[in-house]
Order: C-alpha cells, then structure tokens, then sequence
C-alpha cells in the first residue's frame, strides 16, 4: 500500500489542475447559460424606460439585443434534441 500511495502522489498535483479546472468549466458554463442576469436587466430596461430617462426607439433595440441574448442562453442551456431513426419498426 505504501509502495502504491508512493507512485501516486506525485500525480497529486495534476489531479488538483484538472479538478480545478473542471470547476472553472462548470462555472463559466452557468455563467453564459444562466438566463436571470439577463431577466434583470430587461427588468432593469423596462424600469429605465417608465422613467423617462429613455426613448421607446433606444428601448426597442436594446430589447431586442437582450431578448436574442436570452434566447441564445436558453437554446444553450437546453439539451440538444435527440434523433430518432427514421423507418418503421
């Protein structure tokens, strides 16, 4: 056993990159994926707009940039659609 654990700790090291790594992944993958940052700021947008502090022109576009945003991280979020063999059984 302690000529085993003796080979494996110098891997020790990597084993911790790849898992810190992992974490990173995972994290900057709910990052782009997660959609409530981007209901707050339409949120945000609407709240900007019943104030006056801007016009329905300027309101519109950037609606339409957060609500592409929107979409795309759902789509992303989503798991692909599975494909069924075409053909009867």
């Amino acid at each position: 056993m302690v000529l085993l654990s003796g080979l494996l700790l110098p891997l020790a090291p990597a084993r911790g990159a790849a898992w810190v790594a992992g974490r990173i992944a995972d994290t900057a993958e709910r990052q782009l994926t997660d959609p409530a940052p981007v209901h707050a700021q339409l949120a945000e947008l609407h709240q900007v707009l019943e104030d006056g502090e801007i016009g329905t022109e300027e309101f519109e576009a950037e609606e339409e940039r957060l609500l592409r945003l929107l979409r795309d991280r759902l789509a992303a979020a989503s798991p692909a659609p599975v494909k069924r063999p075409s053909g009867r059984h």
